[in-house]
């Protein structure tokens, strides 16, 4: 399978509101075991679709935080992995306000494309808000906070080596 960069993985996508098209190139998606230049491939064995929209969960995630301006969108494959979700989505927003806005514009969109409500922790603060959507785990961090935390290099080193570290 060819690997299509992120404009072209959510092209096809049907729009969930009449907000303006993200613009493409701005935003880079990349996995954890990749480079930061490089390109992703669409998920091979995605979760099921919903009837409504026939779009995945990852999908509509990772068009909204787009959508939103979000910065540094890292998608994590966790199948097969972890028991928590299928994906985890961490994101940075360049402020307090612009964290919370991401995640309401999230929320919304999940929403609308019919997975119903998700929990939600850190909204009111707007340094770190944890999204849990089911299948899906979303983190969206001030940058300062990701940095702290960087709980990419944590989901990363279990995918690089696949062995346990003691």
């Amino acid at each position: 399978m060819k690997p299509t960069p992120i404009g072209a993985y959510l092209q096809g996508a049907p729009k969930l509101s009449a907000r303006a098209a993200p613009q493409q190139g701005t935003t880079k998606l990349r996995n954890a075991t990749q480079p930061e230049d490089a390109i992703i491939a669409a998920p091979t064995d995605a979760p099921a679709k919903t009837p409504a929209s026939g779009r995945d969960l990852v999908d509509i995630v990772l068009a909204s935080v787009d959508d939103s301006k979000g910065e540094d969108i890292f998608s994590i494959d966790l199948r097969g992995k972890s028991a928590l979700a299928d994906h985890m989505v961490i994101v940075s927003g360049r402020s307090n306000r612009h964290v919370t806005a991401v995640a309401e514009h999230l929320l919304s969109d999940i929403k609308e494309g019919g997975f119903g409500s998700c929990k939600v922790e850190g909204l009111q603060n707007g340094d770190w808000v944890l999204i849990d959507a089911g299948d899906v785990i979303v983190h969206i961090f001030r940058p300062e906070v990701r940095t702290f935390y960087n709980i990419e290099k944590m989901w990363s080193v279990a995918e690089a080596s696949d062995t346990t570290v003691h």
